[in-house]
């Protein structure tokens, strides 16, 4: 790393010499390049450009019923019940779960459509349907990432060109254990949404052109939410965290 001498150090009273420089007599001390200008306000110390530490959404100590959640009224809905940092979802005729309550995340800064990640860790308590449909935003847009749901073993996301998981390219299927914990990671960068399921990366698919939006039935849960249908679910945690923008992918042109 490169580094400037500076005479005195950083302390006591600076002297314009003869010479044309400030100065004080003493002994010279080097500090790296960035540092310095950062103190003389020349300019900021580089960022890494990596990204920004997570953010956690969960309900904290201290913080009243469930936190920065709120249940939403699907309509047949079961108890949403708080446990330590989680959220227990009952067994509902249909939709249970919650959205995030504020446009601003804990930071105070509003909550991204693109250049982020969120990662959920979820459980199926009981039930044969979703135990998690992650709702988020992308763009003026946003989908909802299904585990567990067309009779228990569908992955996918809803909706794409008017196409729901069961029936568009995202749509897989995997045997999900009833009290097994799954970690799910979804990435909206550069144009395009990536999934992992424990660290098993499942699509990044291009999404640019392309309409994205909740089903109808979910929408009330956006932009930013979590349910399950028909099934007993627990949410162990969920966090957030901003990435560095990335090269946009043009739009598929049709053919």
């Amino acid at each position: 790393m490169a580094a400037c001498a500076v005479r005195g150090g950083l302390r006591g009273p600076w002297r314009w010499t003869r010479a044309g420089r400030w100065a004080r007599i003493g002994a010279v001390s080097k500090l790296p390049l960035p540092i310095l200008l950062a103190f003389l306000g020349g300019c900021a110390v580089p960022a890494t450009g990596g990204p920004e530490p997570w953010i956690d959404l969960s309900p904290r100590p201290g913080q009243d019923g469930l936190g920065g959640w709120e249940s939403v009224s699907f309509g047949g809905e079961a108890e949403v019940e708080r446990t330590g940092s989680g959220l227990r979802f009952g067994y509902g005729v249909a939709l249970t779960g919650v959205r995030w309550a504020s446009p601003e995340l804990p930071d105070g800064r509003p909550l991204p459509r693109e250049d982020y990640e969120l990662e959920v860790v979820a459980v199926r308590l009981g039930g044969a349907d979703f135990f998690c449909g992650l709702s988020f935003p992308v763009g003026d847009g946003g989908l909802s990432l299904i585990l567990g749901g067309w009779g228990g073993s569908l992955c996918g996301l809803s909706c794409i060109d008017g196409a729901d998981a069961s029936a568009n390219p995202t749509t897989r299927y995997r045997r999900f254990e009833s009290g097994r914990p799954y970690r799910a990671r979804v990435r909206v960068q550069g144009g395009r949404v990536a999934v992992w399921l424990d660290d098993e990366a499942l699509y990044a698919l291009p999404v640019a052109g392309r309409r994205l939006e909740l089903r109808a039935e979910i929408r009330p849960g956006g932009p930013l939410g979590v349910a399950s249908f028909q099934t007993a679910a627990e949410i162990r945690s969920l966090r957030i965290r901003r990435l560095p923008p990335v090269g946009r992918e043009a739009p598929e042109r049709s053919r």
